[in-house]
């Protein structure tokens, strides 16, 4: 319904726009139909691609980047294909036309999306619209699973019941507090039982390739979707290719990149939206710099050395947040807190050495935008992991060093999960699957997740 609204505005908007006052406009060429025929079936053949393009999957809906990127990916080849018919046929469609109707209508189409994305995470928070899965497995691999799809209730999936390897069986048992329903041999019978919606296969000696064939037969014609597991976590879909071999799925994965033409477009945009950000920010920055002036007595901008891409070393600002020489400071506010030495990424509670005005700064992160100067003199990307000073990456583990492998960022994906209330080790797999996975679209994701959490002042310190 929201996506028919959103298509049918755009190119309702589009048309007016262009429509001449004198009669219905026409488009000019060799074959040149009317504006309103062009955006009657525009409208249509949208609304067609975003069908099969499977953006309402109901396995995709509310899952956000990926129901995102697919309605990018069907927009803008739609345009594309449009912009080809009309060269073929020498169709003279007005730019102003096309370059209004492409970027309101996804604006609108993504907005709705993510209002009821917004809604269905609220209902499923409250236990409503969940998918029931079964799930078939070893104990412990079907345990982890279960632990890692109740981790996070937004996903929409609950787990309704367990089948084990015939063997196994213990009446009245639960994994994960979840109860064994049965042997895996029985899965599509006992599925069907209990309602679920899929099936979910992890790991176990048991289960083979033809057991896994034999069960999808069996779930075929209950609307039953079949899922499978894989030991292998944080590798985006861009980055796997399934090959079939003599009948066997075999999966490629490419190994991760960090330069080439996408990279330089990616400083390339960060250098445009960076500069605009700045002229636009100019008089709230300025704003701020006289407050820092005249709240504390130091400087106004706070610069210190931190890692950057591959280890070089740079020098980072930020609006000054502490008192004049706070860094000497340190140890004393460490030894208050019982804490021996800084940590990887330690960052004090109630730091005494902030100011009134620090604080304000910090709890709506206004004190980072200097760093917009760091990315318009290339150290820094708008998007990418945090840089640490020197005493930190010291303490990287391998995993940790693969952070270093692109530029650190402003803001990232890390910042807009859940920022300082998350595990450093869980902080550090977003960051690495960050690096390792970025696309430009999660970019402008992440950078208006940014700016939800930023009005929120969520997590921050």
């Amino acid at each position: 319904m929201t996506d028919a609204i959103a298509v049918t505005f755009a190119v309702v908007v589009a048309y007016l726009v262009r429509f001449d006052a004198t009669g219905i406009a026409a488009v000019s060429g060799e074959f040149s139909p009317s504006y309103l025929s062009v955006s009657a079936v525009l409208a249509l053949t949208w609304l067609a691609a975003l069908a099969v393009g499977r953006t309402r999957d109901r396995r995709v809906l509310g899952s956000g980047p990926t129901e995102y990127s697919r309605v990018f990916n069907m927009t803008w080849r739609l345009f594309a294909a449009v912009a080809v018919v009309a060269y073929l046929l020498r169709m003279e469609i007005g730019r102003g036309y096309l370059g209004f109707a492409a970027p309101v209508g996804l604006g609108l189409i993504l907005a709705g999306r993510f209002g009821w994305r917004r809604w269905l995470h609220g209902q499923r928070e409250a236990g409503t619209h969940q998918s029931g899965i079964l799930v078939i497995g070893h104990r412990s691999k079907a345990a982890r699973l279960i632990g890692e799809l109740n981790k996070n209730p937004r996903a929409g999936f609950a787990v309704v019941g367990v089948c084990v390897p015939t063997g196994e069986i213990v009446e009245g048992e639960l994994i994960g507090g979840v109860p064994v329903l049965g042997a895996m041999d029985r899965a599509a019978e006992i599925a069907e039982r209990v309602g679920a919606s899929a099936v979910a296969v992890t790991g176990a000696d048991a289960i083979t390739a033809e057991t896994v064939r034999q069960l999808g037969w069996d779930l075929e014609g209950k609307g039953i979707d079949l899922a499978l597991t894989l030991s292998l976590v944080d590798v985006a879909g861009p980055r796997v290719l399934m090959q079939p071999v003599s009948g066997l799925p075999l999966m490629y994965v490419d190994e991760a990149r960090f330069r080439g033409g996408k990279y330089v477009a990616k400083s390339l945009y960060d250098w445009v939206l960076a500069a605009a950000i700045t002229v636009v920010a100019l008089p709230v920055l300025a704003l701020v710099a006289l407050l820092v002036r005249v709240t504390s007595p130091g400087p106004v901008l706070y610069r210190q050395e931190r890692i950057g891409k591959d280890g070089r070393r740079f020098r980072i600002f930020k609006f000054r947040t502490m008192v004049a020489g706070a860094d000497t400071r340190l140890a004393e506010v460490l030894a208050e807190q019982g804490i021996a030495s800084v940590g990887m990424f330690y960052k004090p509670v109630n730091d005494p050495r902030v100011t009134p005005l620090g604080r304000v700064l910090r709890k709506y992160s206004i004190d980072e935008f200097p760093q917009l100067l760091n990315v318009l003199l290339g150290d820094m990307a708008l998007v990418g992991p945090r840089p640490q000073i020197d005493a930190e990456v010291a303490q990287y583990d391998r995993t940790a060093h693969r952070r270093l492998r692109v530029k650190p960022g402003l803001t990232g994906l890390w910042q807009v999960s859940g920022r300082s209330s998350l595990a450093p080790e869980d902080g550090i797999r977003l960051d690495v699957n960050y690096v390792e996975n970025w696309t430009p679209f999660g970019d402008l994701l992440i950078l208006a997740r940014t700016v939800r959490a930023v009005l929120h002042h969520e997590n921050a310190r």
